[in-house]
């Protein structure tokens, strides 16, 4: 009869186990892993990476610690994590509170995240480099990098608008923004209008200043010093996320891309009519020849280099990132036309910054594709276009519906690039699984 009690007490057990899900076990080495993804997520984020290849990578890396069981949700500004090994789950949220990382810093993301796949540190060791990395200062001084804005928006503006009267125009406005994008982010106040205070001040200069001595349009005359306001590359980003269904985050990036071309087109406005000017004048000024454009390419991997603090010895990479999307979108442009020669442009250089990134010479990947978006992305095009909606010159519905064209023609390369390098690692694996056998 002793005996009955405890026989009663192992069927109430397995009658709960029966009713309640076996939790997952946590391998001791995963201690800590969804604090670790959480921010590891934040700060690929904030390296300018879309949300769906965030959510990949953190699925990956959860993977390979055994915790399959977690549960990823990737925001453009919040990343979720939710584990299901206690009863109830618990989910943790991580926000992107971080400035947009320079290119050194998202290298060494990189580098840290693709050990942590290949050796499984522990997560606290993963967690303890993710946050220095963010913390740790640039190698370049101010006036450097404000030396490296200078040749980017002259690089740019050889690649969008090359003509010779120009030049000098960039040169100034080019050191004139980069000490105002220097100073205007300590001041968290003055950074939430930077962007049209900019522009309002640049179009007022160029107008009053530098119009009556280069005849040329004024919005393709400012365009390039505003690069670094410019939201290019959220669009671009934007059109991904779409193309690979993640309609939240790509809906949002879209609204706020759109919503800054809108304020730089307002402070543009408010600049040409404080100038009494149209913003268009009546002289073209010749181009110069089709060598102008690869110049701007070696004047914007220089620029790139010094004023995002790119790492050590990656400006050949830079360059070669740089020259392979512009040959690239010249390729698509004789075969699509302009507007989707970005199409091409994403499709190959994609694959080829993949190849590249297997030589222990080149930089991060990270790194070379940043700057191969930068170079693809219609930006600038789409602001001229808003620009000259605001002014009220003709034309400009077609340069934004050409814009957006472009940036659908782009999103679409990327995904077909990333998509066919994945296919032939796999092929290439196979092959040499079955050889080995």
């Amino acid at each position: 009869m002793a005996r009955t009690p405890r026989l009663l007490d192992r069927i109430r057990g397995a009658l709960s186990a029966f009713r309640r899900p076996a939790q997952p076990v946590v391998p001791p080495t995963a201690e800590g892993l969804p604090e670790m993804l959480g921010e590891v997520g934040a700060a690929l984020l904030a390296a300018s990476q879309a949300t769906s290849d965030v959510r990949d990578t953190l699925l990956d890396l959860a993977g390979r610690y055994g915790r399959t069981d977690l549960r990823v949700i990737v925001l453009p500004t919040l990343v979720m994590i939710e584990d299901t090994s206690t009863v109830p789950s618990h989910m943790s949220t991580f926000a992107v509170s971080r400035d947009p990382l320079r290119l050194d810093q998202a290298g060494a993301l990189e580098q840290i995240v693709r050990r942590a796949y290949e050796e499984r540190p522990s997560p606290a060791e993963v967690l303890a480099q993710v946050t220095e990395g963010g913390t740790t200062p640039p190698r370049f001084g101010a006036a450097v990098r404000v030396l490296g804005y200078a040749l980017l928006t002259v690089g740019f503006g050889l690649v969008l608008n090359p003509t010779l009267e120009a030049i000098p125009v960039y040169v100034i406005l080019g050191i004139a923004v980069g000490i105002i994008a220097r100073i205007g982010t300590r001041f968290p106040t003055l950074a939430l209008i930077l962007p049209v205070a900019t522009a309002f001040a640049v179009t007022v200069a160029v107008s009053l200043l530098a119009t009556p001595l280069v005849p040329d349009d004024v919005l393709r005359l400012v365009a390039p010093a505003l690069v670094s306001f410019l939201p290019g590359l959220t669009l671009t980003i934007a059109a991904v996320e779409l193309t690979a269904g993640e309609v939240i985050a790509g809906a949002s990036r879209m609204v706020y891309g759109i919503a800054r071309l809108g304020l730089l087109a307002f402070g543009v406005f408010a600049g040409l009519t404080v100038a009494d000017s149209s913003g268009t004048t009546a002289a073209n000024p010749a181009h110069l020849g089709a060598w102008a454009p690869w110049l701007g390419i070696a004047f914007v991997s220089i620029g790139y280099y010094l004023y995002a603090v790119a790492p050590r010895r990656s400006l050949l990479w830079i360059a070669y990132a740089l020259v392979v999307a512009y040959a690239a979108q010249l390729l698509g442009n004789l075969l699509l036309g302009a507007e989707l020669s970005g199409l091409v442009g994403a499709l190959l250089v994609i694959p080829a910054v993949q190849l590249a990134g297997r030589l222990r010479s080149a930089p991060p990947r990270a790194v070379m594709l940043t700057c191969a978006y930068w170079l693809l992305v219609p930006g600038a095009m789409g602001f001229i276009g808003v620009g000259e909606a605001t002014a009220g010159a003709s034309g400009a519905a077609d340069t934004l519906v050409q814009t957006f064209v472009s940036l659908a023609a782009i999103a679409i390369g990327m995904m077909l690039g990333a998509g066919l390098t994945k296919d032939a690692a796999a092929v290439a694996r196979g092959w040499k699984t079955g050889s080995s056998t």
